[in-house]
């Protein structure tokens, strides 16, 4: 069994969004939109992507597994970094084409690569023309 044969297809919209059937709904590039919150406090960390064999290996291992499109692989989060995300629940939306991690993350709790706790650093202020980016303390 190959990594996307563990998926089913729904027949109609009824069974994609009301049946019991896992069937991702991966884009023109087979991926998935996905987000993960910290399951304790609900903060959001990351939104990534996952491809089939991603979306297996998270469901098998408990531990997020994501797609990388910068450099086009696969990658265990945390592995190299030790901020490892051990999956407590995972949600798939509606229309299956995005999941939800809620996870809880291992080493010093951060999520993003440059070195922030959430992806999600920035605020948006200001308006129209004069919108700006400001950065939360790390």
């Amino acid at each position: 069994m190959t990594t996307d044969d563990r998926f089913g297809t729904a027949p109609d919209a009824a069974a994609l969004e009301r049946g019991t059937t896992l069937a991702p709904r991966f884009d023109a590039a087979a991926l998935v939109a996905a987000v993960a919150t910290h399951a304790d406090t609900g903060e959001v960390l990351m939104l990534a992507w996952m491809n089939a064999e991603a979306l297996a290996r998270t469901i098998d291992t408990r531990q997020a597994h994501y797609w990388s499109r910068s450099r086009a692989e696969l990658w265990h989060k945390g592995a190299t970094s030790g901020q490892v995300q051990d999956v407590v629940e995972l949600r798939i939306d509606c229309d299956q084409d995005a999941v939800w991690l809620k996870v809880r993350p291992r080493g010093d709790g951060g999520a993003c690569h440059v070195g922030f706790r959430s992806c999600f650093y920035r605020r948006i202020e200001g308006a129209g023309g004069t919108a700006r980016l400001v950065e939360d303390a790390a």
